[in-house]
Order: structure tokens, then C-alpha cells, then sequence
């Protein structure tokens, strides 16, 4: 299959952000593409502020970054854990395989099952084995999941990295690493989307039970607030039996719409967001005329029959830098201070988002 514009370009900034710079020339043999269409890709990238264009020359204009130092040769495993079918951390699990293997370190998978306490079981089985790290996404469907695992996880006696997680203020998992999207800047950028284009009035379709979910719920409530040019938002949930303690009472989410006069949604995850644009449309909705809906995940949101707008959580690179986390703990850095970093989303702005403003 051909490859799209937009491919090209992300490669030709890969491929430029991996080296420092880059020559016109090389990229255009690289790709298999003429000098022209990867000189008219540049000047795409250039205007977009994603990089710097020379003569015949184009560079980057993020620091290259220094290449790690090798992790200690043997040892054990490095185990990742994650829940059992959770299709937003395959992109979190390739990131951080990537860039263990690139250090030759050992990568062993295990899903957790939706079992109360299935993580601490599972790695304690693995650290009495000789697992020298650990990355993991614990469930934590509930608050009271999170603080169950507070006390055992933290004390793990080797080194462990939270991935899209982040750990309660003043909770024993505070002091550790943890790399996690910033939920309430992508909550920001789809709610300034859409206040851009004129929408007042605004709905959060979300889940509850993950802490993506809650994050989501929280910002939106908080940046909402601060936002006086808002005239009315709401919470609604995005599917039955989405949490433990729901919000409210599932309503369908067209009726939400009529009652609030809402004319935009913000939609968690991609699959119930295309589910609820069709109920939308069964209901004589119809998206984007009716309503302008911003996805959060952009897993598959663009592949709806109106590709969605949607907020897209850095998931490969909140992986990439948990496993560099890793290492440098693997590495013997002692002393070094826990950190706990924020990587942020991006918006991709489709077909599923009109302006009011005429």
C-alpha cells in the first residue's frame, strides 16, 4: 500500500530528530521517493516549526540525545506487566521493548488477569526468579486498587518504573519513577479545539474505571471551570457497566446533547467514541453538522467512516523513556532522585470537528 503524506513526513522527522541532520539527497533515497516530493515534505515540516531547513541540508531542532551507556551484561529478565487485553498499552509495550532490547537487556511479558491483586502475585513470582527490573501498569480500576498496591510495590528491592500511571501525592509510590501522559494538557488542547471553533457548550463521554478515566474526568472538571467563556459542560458515561461508581446514570448520549444544548463531545476511548457517533446518527445527529466530537486515545479513531479528531497520548514514547528510567537505575546511578515524568499529548485534527463561527 502506498504510503500516505503523512507517514513520509513522520519518518523524514524520525529519521532527522535520530541524527541531528540529514541531507535532502540521503532522505529522498532512504524513502524511495524523488528529491522533489521530500524537499516539498521539509518545507511542510519547516512551516510547521518541526524543523530547520538548510542548503540541501535539514535539521533537526530537538537536542540530539546522547546514546546510553550499556546495561550490565547478565542478570535477569526485565518484566513488563500489564493488564490482560488493554489495547491502549500496546503502543506503551513496544516503546519500552524497543528500547530494552536496543540495550540487550532480556524482555519477559506477562498479562495480569482482572483479578483483584493479579500484579503483586506476578511479580513477586518473578523477582524470587532473578527479574532484575520491573515496568509495570497496574489495573487500578478503583482508588482502593491503587492503595492496595502502594505499600508492596513501592518496597519492590529492585528497581521498578510505573508507565502511564501516576502515583497518588504523598503515597509510598511517589517516591518512584513513573512516566505517564499528561492527561489534563490533552484534555486541555481537545477543550481549546473546540472553544476555537465556537462551541460553548460541552460534553465528556468517559469512562470509569481506569486511571486514564479519572485523569480525564478531573482535568476536565478543572480546566472547564477556569474557562468563563464556557456556558455549560457535563460528565456522562461512554459505556454500560464502565465503572463501579459512575458519575451519573448512563443516559443515551443524544439526549445529553438535546438537554444541555451541547454542540461538542469529548469522547473516551476511540472504539466507544465511534460506537457513540453512530448512536448519534441513528438518532438524527449526524457528525460533524450536528455536533463536533474529539476523540481521546486516536488508536483507530481516524479510521471511523468521518475520521475523528482526536487527542493522542504519546504512548510508544511514555514506554521509551520508562524503559531509559530502567536502565539507568539497571546502570547503578546511585543516588539519583526519583522522577516522575510527563510526556505530552498531541491533537489531530480531522473530519469530526466544524466551526460555529460563520
Amino acid at each position: 500500500m502506498r504510503e500516505s503524506g503523512e507517514d513520509r513526513r513522520r519518518r523524514i522527522l524520525a529519521v532527522v530528530e535520530a541524527r541531528g541532520q540529514a541531507r535532502v539527497t540521503e532522505l529522498a533515497a532512504e524513502l524511495t521517493v524523488s528529491v522533489i516530493t521530500v524537499r516539498r515534505d521539509v518545507e511542510e515540516l519547516a512551516r510547521a516549526g518541526r524543523l530547520r531547513r538548510g542548503h540541501g541540508v535539514v535539521r533537526s531542532l530537538v537536542p540530539l540525545r546522547p546514546q546510553p551507556a550499556p546495561a550490565p551484561a547478565g542478570g535477569g529478565p526485565v518484566v513488563l506487566v500489564v493488564p490482560e487485553r488493554h489495547a491502549y498499552l500496546t503502543e506503551v509495550l513496544h516503546g519500552a521493548r524497543g528500547a530494552l532490547e536496543e540495550a540487550d537487556v532480556r524482555v519477559v511479558l506477562h498479562p495480569a488477569p482482572q483479578v483483584p491483586g493479579a500484579e503483586r502475585t506476578i511479580v513477586e513470582r518473578l523477582l524470587a526468579d532473578d527479574a532484575r527490573g520491573v515496568l509495570v501498569a497496574p489495573r487500578w480500576r478503583t482508588v482502593d486498587a491503587e492503595e492496595a498496591d502502594d505499600g508492596w510495590l513501592a518496597a519492590a528491592d529492585v528497581p521498578v518504573v510505573l508507565m502511564e500511571r501516576r502515583p497518588r501525592p504523598g503515597s509510598a509510590l511517589h517516591a518512584r519513577d513513573s512516566v505517564c501522559s499528561d492527561h489534563w494538557y490533552g484534555v486541555h488542547l481537545a477543550v481549546t479545539h473546540l472553544l476555537a471553533l465556537g462551541h460553548r457548550r460541552i460534553v465528556l463521554a468517559a469512562r470509569d474505571d481506569s486511571p486514564t478515566a479519572r485523569a480525564l474526568r478531573a482535568a476536565f472538571a478543572d480546566i472547564c471551570a477556569g474557562r468563563p467563556e464556557i456556558e455549560d459542560w457535563t460528565v456522562v458515561l461512554s459505556a454500560p457497566g464502565a465503572g463501579q461508581e459512575p458519575v451519573c446514570d448512563l443516559e443515551p448520549l443524544a439526549d445529553v446533547l438535546r438537554a444541555h444544548a451541547a454542540t461538542g463531545v469529548i469522547m473516551h476511548g476511540d472504539v466507544d467514541a465511534l460506537m457513540l457517533v453512530q448512536q448519534l446518527a441513528d438518532a438524527g445527529i449526524t457528525v460533524p453538522g450536528g455536533c463536533s466530537v474529539v476523540a481521546y486515545d486516536d488508536v483507530v479513531a481516524a479510521l471511523g467512516s468521518t475520521p475523528l479528531t482526536a487527542i493522542a497520548p504519546p504512548k510508544a514514547e511514555v514506554g521509551r523513556l520508562a524503559a531509559e528510567l530502567l536502565l539507568e537505575r539497571l546502570r547503578g546511578r546511585a543516588g539519583r532522585p526519583a522522577r516522575r515524568v510527563a510526556v505530552l499529548p498531541e491533537l489531530k485534527v480531522r473530519g469530526s470537528t466544524r466551526s460555529l463561527i460563520d
